[in-house]
């Protein structure tokens, strides 16, 4: 009976320990929640029954006064609650809610750098050169009538093809612009890319710590590119935007992720792919996609450098 018993608990805690960390995967509809929950049908924080129509209808053919600023608002309280359930699911997960209180396997084989998770979210939430700045350039472009007319419009869900169509041509401009801060001359990578670069086994929070000429060329510019080539909704472009700000950040993260090896199939960014990058240099310029990375020759599979740099099954 007594065997039994271990038996059966042996069985419960291994599958614990499979099924508890996949918990973390709500951080993916967590960055979505604000335009999930305004668009449903049903839903009671449904747009049309919070604001009047006058806070969000507007033409801007024929409207010639400012746009509305009920869409930046929106979009800026999309990236800012993604971000803040973003940081509370990786919280939980580094500090082994979702892993039976063990530490979850770090990327470097040296081991994850320590420090105050309070410091962490405070610097990551203070970078003038990373929300700031995004901060001013999607001001700037909605209220200045910069954006293509599409996106001004409320009707309409969130169009999930044209979200997966941003995703994959600002990562594909990205991708260019991050090569040619490389390679255009040594000065230039001093004084754009190379702040970034100091972190060689970086953290979730490195993501944004680095230079404001390197946000301008490597976001910035790719943002407003995509925009033009890719004409959506005020939804689609608030899911887009949260999706990018929060993978970007999670591609930075110490620990690997349940879900890295379903990614590493699809070629989908992972937090081991970009530390190949950081580690190295001249590999994975890719962020969310390592598609251009593999186009580009440029693509190493972090197993690569295991055991030596990096540890198995990241």
């Amino acid at each position: 009976m007594g065997k039994k018993l271990d038996v059966n608990e042996s069985y419960s805690s291994s599958t614990n320990q499979m099924i508890l960390p996949w918990i973390s995967a709500l951080v993916w509809p967590c960055m979505l929640a604000v335009p999930l929950a305004m668009t449903t049908p049903g839903s009671p924080l449904h747009y049309t029954e919070i604001f009047h129509k006058h806070w969000y209808e507007y033409d801007p053919l024929e409207d010639k006064e400012l746009p509305k600023p009920l869409g930046l608002s929106l979009g800026l309280l999309a990236v800012a609650v993604g971000q803040v359930l973003m940081l509370c699911v990786f919280g939980g997960f580094k500090f082994g809610y979702f892993t039976m209180g063990q530490e979850p396997l770090s990327i470097q084989s040296k081991g994850a750098r320590p420090y105050v998770f309070s410091e962490g979210v405070m610097t990551h939430l203070a970078q003038p050169e990373g929300f700031v700045l995004l901060f001013l350039y999607l001001a700037g472009t909605w209220m200045g009538k910069l954006m293509p007319n599409s996106y001004y419009s409320f009707e309409g869900g969130i169009e999930w093809v044209k979200v997966f169509g941003c995703l994959v041509a600002q990562d594909g401009i990205q991708y260019t612009m991050h090569r040619l801060e490389h390679d255009v001359s040594p000065a230039f990578y001093k004084y754009s890319h190379k702040p970034h670069h100091k972190f060689t086994n970086p953290r979730l929070f490195d993501a944004f710590n680095g230079s404001v000429l390197d946000t301008i060329c490597m976001i910035l510019l790719p943002l407003y590119a995509t925009a033009n080539i890719v004409h959506c909704n005020v939804w689609t472009y608030m899911a887009f935007g949260s999706m990018y700000a929060n993978w970007l950040t999670l591609i930075h993260s110490e620990y690997t992720f349940p879900w890295d090896n379903i990614f590493h199939v699809f070629g989908f960014g992972t937090p081991a792919d970009h530390h190949v990058h950081h580690a190295f240099f001249k590999y994975n310029y890719g962020h969310l996609f390592m598609w251009f990375d593999q186009l580009g020759n440029t693509y190493k599979h972090p197993s690569h450098f295991a055991p030596k740099a990096f540890n198995r099954n990241v």
